[in-house]
């Protein structure tokens, strides 16, 4: 992967019997990092969509169906999180 130019989009994994996947070459870099911390915050929605939104099995079949249902759950993952977000700050002072 290397030879060609190409990074891999894996975690690092120290406690693994034998070591990690990658090496220290491609974990020191700017790039892995943000890269790591992007798909914490997606796997978050997944995580919440799963755990709490009941979606762990789809109940429905066709592409159509599944994309429906699935974006209903993100679009309450969002609103939830805005509600969140918007308690979370203070009220302007008058």
């Amino acid at each position: 992967m290397r030879r060609i130019g190409v990074t891999p989009d894996v975690a690092l994994n120290t406690a693994r019997s034998g070591g990690s996947a990658i090496d220290g070459r491609t974990a020191r870099h700017e790039g892995y990092a943000k890269s790591i911390n992007a798909r914490r915050g997606i796997e978050k929605i997944f995580g919440w969509i799963k755990a709490f939104g009941g979606l762990r099995q789809f109940k429905l079949r066709g592409r159509d169906n599944v994309s429906a249902v699935f974006g209903l759950h993100v679009i309450a993952y969002n609103l939830i999180r805005l509600s969140n977000i918007l308690l979370a700050q203070p009220s302007p002072q008058e």
